[in-house]
């Protein structure tokens, strides 16, 4: 089993590694692979609406979005860490999510999602609740913790005297690894979810 965890911060061994490194020594006690893969320090462009991943099953530019979708599409479980610039995720983050998650068409049922907020200060709720739309439209269960998924510090290691946050994110790995070995459980007595066929209805015709 495999959990694939984008940093998003562009900073070596910043606030945001601190908390990923904390989930990833739960994960490797729990006998979950996981995988980090930094972008914050990517150039990587945003969507630009061309519509050729319909056709080439990826993205037209075929940059690190392209590398993460194939290890995505492997894994188990995502989780998104971000520092949070003016209330919201890091901008490069973001690029490449929006264009992750609408060019890939694997099927991402029951993958399980979690993301991860890290701020000076304020801001972290507003990240959180953003970074968690890309699991929710996607039919991926959203693992939670004993608090909003949130770690502070301003200089480097400062994070590391958060306690309270680092346990969150703890309680976040441990519980998502529950969830990714119980949904692994599940798909082999029940299998997926049954599909519909999806009814597209447009607000303006």
């Amino acid at each position: 089993m495999k959990v694939l965890i984008i940093n998003g911060s562009p900073r070596v061994d910043g606030n945001t590694t601190v908390g990923v490194n904390e989930m990833v020594k739960v994960f490797d006690a729990e006998g979950i692979e996981a995988e980090v893969i930094r972008i914050g320090n990517k150039d990587v462009r945003g969507c630009v609406a061309c519509g050729s991943c319909a056709e080439k099953g990826k993205c037209v530019f075929d940059d690190v979005v392209n590398e993460i979708a194939a290890k995505f599409e492997e894994a188990d479980g995502l989780v998104i860490a971000s520092p949070v610039y003016y209330a919201s995720a890091n901008g490069t983050l973001i690029s490449c999510l929006d264009r992750l998650f609408y060019s890939s068409h694997f099927d991402k049922t029951m993958k399980v999602g979690a993301s991860v907020a890290v701020a000076r200060r304020g801001g972290c709720s507003a990240t959180y609740d953003e970074l968690n739309k890309y699991f929710t439209i996607s039919g991926m269960p959203v693992a939670s913790s004993q608090y909003w998924n949130s770690l502070h510090g301003r200089e480097k290691g400062d994070a590391e005297q958060d306690l309270e946050g680092l346990q969150t994110l703890r309680v976040l790995a441990r519980n998502m690894s529950f969830l990714i070995k119980s949904i692994a459980l599940g798909k082999e007595k029940y299998g997926l979810p049954e599909k519909e066929e999806h009814q597209w209805t447009h607000f303006i015709r």
